[in-house]
Order: C-alpha cells, then structure tokens, then sequence
C-alpha cells in the first residue's frame, strides 16, 4: 500500500518528553537511594509511552518522522474500483492499493451508472440495452442477479435503507423505483426528456432526475414518485451530487458549459455559473466538508476545481480524453476518472493537483465507483 494518500494531520510539538525527565531526575537524586530506584522507574515507563506517541513514526511505518512544526499525514485503506465499460459490455476491477486490474466481470449491454450498497457487498450497475439492473457480487467479482427496471437506464441511485433501486430511463422520459427483494415496480413516472442524472438526497426523502434534452432538474417524492418540483439548469444536465450536509446540489450541464448550485431543502436554483465556453462538465463530486466540487469535463480533456462559497473555478488539472463519471476517496484527496476515449482510469490527486497515474482498463470506461476506499 501507498503512503501517499491521507486522512489526517499530526503535530509534533516544542514540548519533547526529553526534557521533563531530565528535570525530575534532579528531584530524585536528592531523596533516599530506594524511593529514587522507584521514581526512576516509573518515569522511564511513561517517558517511553510518551515517546511512542510523540509524533515519530512506529516500527515498519514509512510514513515520515514528524518535525517541529511539519504535518505528518497517515495512510488510509484504499478499497477497490468498479469501472463500467460500456464498450466491451464488462465492468473492470482495479485494486486501489496497487492500481492494477485484477478482475474483469462481463455484465449486460451497455453498462454506464453504478451504486454501491450500504454493506459494500454488491454494486449495481444500469444496463440500458437490457433493460436492467445488473447484480454483482464483490466478494466473487461475477454477476449474480438482473433486476427489470423500465427501458433504457442510464444512471442508478438506492435508497437510504438499501430497499430501493432508482433510474433514469433515458429513451422513454421516466424515473422508475423498484424493489430490490421482489423486484417489482414500486412507480415509473413522467420526468423531462432523456433523463440522465439520479440521486436520492441525503435525507432519504427526495429523488433528483437531471433531464438532458429539457435543460431541467426533476425533484420526486422518493416513496411515491410525486413530482415535488421542476426547475431549469444549465443545457444538458448530466450529472448531480449533493452535500454530506444536505445544504447544496451541485448539477453539471455538459452543453451549457456551466454549474448549477442549488438550495436542496427549498429544491431552488441559486446560482447557474457559466464555467467557460470549452469546458463540457460530465461527472461531479463534493468534498466532504462540502466547499470544493470536482467535476470532469468530457470533450476539454480535464478537471475543474470549483470553489461552491466563491462560485468559480479555482484550478484546471489535464487527464485522459474523454473524461466521464468520477469518484472521490474517503479522505478526499484522491479522484478518479473514468477516460472514456482514452480507455483508462486518471488517478487525480487533487491536493496538489496532478495526475498520479494512469490505468488501463476496458473500452469506453462510463462510470467508476469506489468500495470500502
């Protein structure tokens, strides 16, 4: 495992256990030759507790010493990839520690959005010339299941409680929500035109359908379907995220070169900013303390930064062609994304925004999920 991906900050301090018993010893060898035995005793004991958590690097970890004044980050694990190929039909699993592919799972025709439920244990990935979901086992890495979900999916989301399978079913302009046990139809309905785009918001209440060809956000009651609003963004929204804190949706909108902020609780459009006439914003992701969106950018070949306070793009980072759907690692520094001309995977560190590596994977790559990173 690499060292180079972290999660949090450490700081040795002035303070080194050094000094403290240096000085008790003076106190000890002014008392009786017995009680100094035991005072020696039990502040070398705590001088090598202290040191152990001084900021020094244990045995076998090559992670840095810490310095006065230097921040010293720890390593995190860092799961596996799932990369839906919508050209050769497979999903590519990539170990994230090693950035190698080590299993390639043949799926339905034309795999694109993917969700990953709540115990890790099994992603799920639209087919779209199927009509379904496909099932796949993570332990095994094979495909166990297909679920009917309506003509033409293009994206998936599930619900809070792992129950509910959501998509947006593009050619025929509606969201459907099924049961994942029995698979049954719990609703299909109407939304905008080839609908791309579905999320079900951190509350667990809402369903946010992003519609291509309408140039408009679709909002649904997430147990029945009821449309609870409808507002336009930007021309060809494709993707939506939303922050940890329910606060904010972010919607990218390919043809219109622009980002759309939203009030998620008052489902309203704050603020549609245009992003610049080549920028093509695809796949998106916030960062965990909801400050900074990360977006691909399809036919310009990049990534943006996005400042959501500022409302602007702070920094641009060049990748593979094509870039489509994107992932972000649990400690937020590391993003993936899936290259869809260039049939790989760019691993993006976006601290100090460069491209680590890159990785080969199937033919047109859509969509990338992380599991258990």
């Amino acid at each position: 495992m690499r060292s180079s991906r972290f999660t949090s900050l450490r700081r040795s301090g002035p303070d080194m256990p050094g000094s403290r018993s240096h000085s008790s010893l003076a106190v000890a060898s002014a008392m009786a030759p017995a009680a100094a035995m035991v005072l020696l005793l039990v502040l070398a004991a705590c001088t090598a507790e202290r040191s152990g958590n001084s900021g020094s690097a244990p045995a076998g970890d090559s992670s840095p010493p810490a310095t006065a004044g230097t921040a010293v980050i720890a390593p995190v694990e860092h799961g596996t990839l799932f990369v839906s190929n919508e050209g050769d039909n497979t999903l590519s699993v990539v170990d994230a520690a090693t950035d190698s592919v080590i299993g390639t799972v043949p799926v339905g025709n034309r795999p694109r959005g993917m969700a990953v439920s709540l115990d890790g244990k099994t992603v799920y990935v639209a087919l779209g010339r199927d009509n379904a979901v496909g099932v796949v086992d993570v332990a095994s890495r094979t495909m166990t299941d297909k679920i009917p979900c309506g003509t033409d999916p293009e994206q998936v989301a599930l619900s809070l409680d792992g129950k509910t399978l959501y998509v947006s079913n593009e050619e025929i302009a509606m969201a459907t929500a099924v049961d994942v046990a029995t698979k049954k139809t719990i609703f299909s309905v109407p939304v905008g035109k080839e609908p791309e785009g579905v999320l079900v918001t951190p509350d667990g209440q809402k369903v946010y359908v992003t519609n291509e060809s309408s140039s408009s956000v679709t909002v649904l009651n997430a147990k029945t379907g009821k449309q609870r609003a409808q507002f336009p963004v930007g021309a060809r929204p494709r993707f939506v995220v939303f922050s940890r804190d329910g606060s904010k949706a972010v919607v990218t909108s390919e043809q219109g070169g622009s980002v759309t902020i939203v009030d998620l609780p008052k489902d309203v459009p704050l603020k549609t900013v245009p992003v610049g006439d080549s920028t093509k914003p695809t796949g998106v992701a916030i960062s965990h303390d909801g400050l900074t969106a990360y977006f691909a950018n399809g036919r310009a070949n990049r990534v943006s930064i996005f400042s959501i306070a500022a409302m602007m793009v702070t920094d641009t980072i060049p990748v593979g062609q094509r870039p489509w759907g994107v992932a972000l690692t649990s400690d937020g520094n590391i993003l993936y994304t899936a290259d869809g001309r260039s049939n790989q995977v760019s691993e993006v560190d976006v601290i100090h925004k460069h491209v680590v590596r890159t990785i080969k994977v199937g033919e047109r790559p859509y969509g990338v999920v992380i599991v258990g990173g």
